[in-house]
């Protein structure tokens, strides 16, 4: 009897020990299958975060709307996958009851026959029974390896029928978390598709009130909203202390505004020239590659000797490199080997004649012939290095704090706070990251109409006004194509003249025109590095004027050659001293 209680009792340790074991497979299992779970719950919180934002947002953009899209169908494919797999699980479990039935009657057999064999198991009589002591040895040996074979066929039948209901339990668990999640996508994805609509909506509105544009208007458009994007140069940009916003607060005259592009004359793409002078400090090239570019720098042993430059016919391309003049030489050197590489890559990639201008890269024969020591270096210590993978090269001097390849270009790659103390463009000086532009042109020396780049509240109540009349489009008995910049007889831009509405007549043509404007206008900006929304309090209440339209109609109308040369996009910011 105390063997059977030591038999009883090292089946129950045993049976202990396999559902410890069975316990952490189960958890181990749950936590591969929940990891799946909580990455969907993480991402379906970001696009409860993304619809919050969207709310708050005027417009939500074509782009926008479309990666929003391609998110949620990513996000149900692996629902999908998902509820796959659980409806897998529940058939192997649909299964394994099927088969566990027959194993309850193995089991009640193997512990009534274990219960029997310890209960007549007379270590006496196997003594008397035997004639010698390798018989009783091996007596002995076979009753200890029957009873083994029984506990363990015991345990595993307990183990299997022990994780039969765990799984049971789980399955039915993520079912309904499954479940939860499908409604809560469905709920965003149902918002979204309303967002779409709104968004295909106001872009047909947005289409039909450019349609309504003359073509002058829109050569001025055109003319006013970047057509080129500028690098640096051989030499530094001047500063144009007008343009600054201390110029402004220290200069214009009281109650008047200024309009402040973050960036400008830039695609956004790829590195940005002031960013990387100010990473070279304290990074690397490959550093600063891997940052503006999200690839690594390789050697192309594969790469011409020669290169086919306009104007020039092939030239050697180490040689053609010495001649690029798109960053000063004095800069620091890991910057310069930063903007080798991107120069090597961009030509390399260029497959035709590249052009010698902003429209490629700027180019200088005369550089080319006796290079600065630093650029030469530059050039030399990177020989055939490009950067990794197809990726655009391209560059610009001052992206504004936003890259579309990156996102925020901040020290933390954040948007938040007060981000522009922390924007690199800024850290490095440059005088384009937040500037107002009023010049035919981005050179200091260019044309500025005999005027600065502030406005009074009439120009300024003129630019509403103006978005007013736009906005009715034509047929309502005024010449909408008589909404241009009331200087362009005088300072013409892109070539169009013409006979404009001065503002007492914009004022006479719009219906409770803005005569007056109530403090600081407010402008909004998303997390994309785009202005959604300018808000003005008027003698006519409140005006709100998406960025995008704001922009069209700022550069439609404003005097001079005040501009926001920003094609692709709109950032900006709106000053009242």
């Amino acid at each position: 009897m105390k063997r059977m209680r030591n038999v009883v009792k090292i089946w129950e340790n045993l049976l202990i020990v396999s559902l410890v074991i069975t316990i952490g497979v189960i958890v181990t299992q749950r936590l591969v299958f929940a990891e799946s779970l909580e990455e969907i719950e993480k991402q379906i919180a970001d696009l409860q975060h993304q619809m919050e934002l969207s709310v708050n947002a005027t417009t939500p953009l074509e782009s926008e709307v479309a990666k929003l899209n391609k998110q949620i169908g990513g996000i149900q494919a692996q629902i999908k996958t998902l509820e796959n797999r659980q409806l897998e699980l529940v058939q192997s479990i649909e299964k394994r009851e099927k088969d566990i039935k027959s194993q309850y009657v193995v089991l009640a057999a193997r512990v009534r026959d274990l219960y029997k064999k310890s209960r007549m198991f007379s270590p006496f009589l196997v003594l008397i029974s035997t004639q010698s002591a390798n018989e009783l040895t091996r007596e002995l040996a076979y009753k200890a390896v029957t009873a083994d074979e029984d506990k363990n066929v015991i345990v595993q039948i307990t183990e299997e029928i022990m994780q039969l209901e765990t799984d049971k339990k789980k399955a039915e668990e993520d079912k309904k978390r499954l479940a939860s999640l499908q409604a809560k996508l469905d709920t965003q994805k149902a918002f979204f598709e309303h967002e779409i609509a709104g968004a295909k909506k106001w872009q047909a509105e947005l289409s039909g009130k450019i349609a309504t544009l003359t073509a002058k208007q829109q050569a001025i458009l055109s003319a006013r909203s970047g057509s080129y994007t500028t690098s640096v140069g051989s030499v530094p940009i001047g500063s144009d202390y007008d343009a600054s916003v201390a110029g402004f607060n220290e200069r214009a005259p009281s109650g008047y505004f200024a309009v402040f592009s973050f960036g400008a004359y830039t695609h956004r793409n790829g590195m940005s020239q002031y960013g990387a002078k100010k990473q070279a400090e304290s990074k690397g090239y490959r550093d600063i590659i891997q940052w503006y570019y999200g690839h690594g720098v390789k050697k192309e042993d594969g790469m011409p000797d020669t290169i086919d430059v306009s104007g020039y016919g092939n030239m050697n391309f180490q040689t053609y490199l010495y001649g690029i003049a798109e960053m000063p030489s004095d800069w620091p050197i890991e910057a310069l080997k930063a903007q080798a590489i991107a120069a090597r890559t961009y030509a390399n990639r260029a497959n035709k004649p590249i052009c010698t201008t902003e429209s490629c890269q700027v180019f200088s024969k005369s550089k080319s012939d006796n290079p600065p020591e630093n650029w030469k270096r530059a050039v030399d210590e990177t020989f055939k290095e490009i950067i990794e993978g197809d990726v655009s090269a391209q560059y610009s001097s001052t992206a504004g704090g936003y890259s579309n390849m990156i996102g925020w270009d901040t020290t933390d790659k954040s948007g938040g706070g007060d981000w522009t103390s922390r924007a690199w463009e800024s850290q490095a000086g440059s005088p384009w990251f937040y500037k107002a532009w009023y010049r035919n042109g981005y050179k200091n020396s260019d044309n500025d109409c005999g005027r600065k780049p502030w406005m009074s509240e009439e120009e300024m109540g003129d630019i509403i006004n103006a978005w007013l009349i736009l906005k009715q489009g034509a047929g309502i008995g005024i010449d909408t194509g008589r909404v241009l910049p009331v200087t362009i007889s005088s300072c013409t831009i892109g070539g169009q003249g013409g006979s404009p509405y001065s503002m007492s007549e914009l004022r006479e043509k719009t219906s409770n025109p803005v005569t007056s404007i109530i403090g600081d206008p407010v402008v909004s900006n998303n997390g994309n590095g785009s202005t959604t929304n300018i808000k003005f309090m008027t003698n006519r209440g409140e005006v709100n004027i998406p960025g995008s339209e704001f922009k069209e109609v700022f550069n439609t109308r404003a005097p001079g050659y005040l501009s926001i040369p920003q094609r692709n996009f709109v950032f900006i910011n709106i000053e009242r001293k």
